[in-house]
């Protein structure tokens, strides 16, 4: 046996996060001729509290990082060598000694709309129920459709859509990603234009944690790193991390690269979670400078918004779920 194994992988026990992980296990017994045996690699599902607790909103529980806490402890412990997650979910700030080792190519960024009536957000009945448990596409959704009514809706993608069936809403967004990785695409009413919702922090994104000081893992991740998507998602997260970004101040941030992927293109926004208020930044630069990119996008809007639309962001949790009048 190499000295290279095994390799444990910790993840969610989603079915989503379990497709994930096959995805990173894949990549890595492609990189590595010494770890395609049985056993090599071992994926070692983890139950968060976040999946555990489904009836209560993020952020009465504490928040995105409820999905990687645990994991990010068996990490930490040495039960696990590294740990995949979605990058959207992942929190600003990692624990000490934890750092991000890879992503892999980042899949379609978008949201999609599932709805009982209607083919776009545009075409949805007057008052009509959409369910969601995302500050940034209930406050988006509002500032484009004021009437709507958002409901929290939680659960992993084959819950929400379930509850969907049963009517307990009349529409919900999901990241096309995690659709087109559980091959359910096909069942979507709209892709949704990144000009009508911007996508949030890191979505479509796999990230591999590990330690870092792990002389042994890192270089065996750092193989299937995808640079492009490292690039645009360090500027999404450095703008995130200048805005002191929560689940509770709805921020979307997308980094595109330009086809000769010398050039950045990133678009920033953040509202107030009714939609009466959004601010939002564009801006170009060199690729090899995407944390900066995104430092500046964040310090920019940051100045336009005023520490007053910050204290009014986190002022509306008892009215997250109602429209604006």
């Amino acid at each position: 046996m190499s000295a290279n194994l095994p390799i444990r992988i910790g993840t969610r026990g989603s079915s989503l996060a379990l497709v994930q992980a096959r995805i990173v296990s894949d990549a890595l017994a492609a990189a590595h001729a010494d770890l395609r045996g049985p056993g090599d690699i071992r994926i070692i599902p983890i139950k968060t509290t976040g999946d555990m607790v489904q009836d209560r909103k993020l952020m009465e529980i504490g928040g995105k990082g409820l999905f990687t806490k645990k994991v990010e402890e068996a990490l930490l412990d040495g039960g696990i060598d590294c740990a995949v997650h979605s990058m959207k979910d992942m929190p600003t700030w990692l624990p000490a000694g934890l750092t991000i080792g890879a992503m892999l190519p980042r899949e379609d960024a978008r949201d999609a709309l599932f709805a009982r009536s209607g083919s776009s957000i545009a075409e949805l009945p007057p008052g009509a129920r959409v369910g969601t448990a995302s500050l940034r596409r209930q406050a988006q959704l509002l500032a484009l459709r004021p009437d709507l009514r958002i409901l929290p809706l939680r659960g992993n993608v084959e819950t929400r859509l379930r509850k969907l069936a049963a009517g307990e809403a009349d529409a919900t967004l999901l990241a096309i990603a995690g659709l087109k990785r559980l091959g359910l695409l096909d069942k979507v009413s709209a892709i949704l234009d990144t000009a009508e919702i911007l996508p949030a922090v890191g979505q479509g994104a796999i990230g591999v944690e590990i330690r870092a000081d792990d002389a042994r893992v890192g270089p065996l991740i750092a193989a299937i790193d995808h640079g492009a998507t490292t690039q645009c998602v360090t500027a999404e997260r450095a703008c995130l991390s200048e805005l002191d970004g929560s689940c509770h101040t709805p921020i979307a941030a997308y980094a595109e690269l330009s086809s000769d992927g010398l050039e950045l293109w990133m678009r920033t926004l953040i509202a107030l979670p009714n939609g009466s208020a959004v601010h939002r930044d564009e801006c170009r630069g060199p690729a090899a400078e995407s944390a900066t990119i995104g430092r500046a996008a964040g310090q920019r809007i940051k100045a336009v918004a005023e520490p007053a639309f910050f204290r009014a962001a986190t002022a509306q949790p008892s009215a997250l779920f109602t429209p604006r009048d």
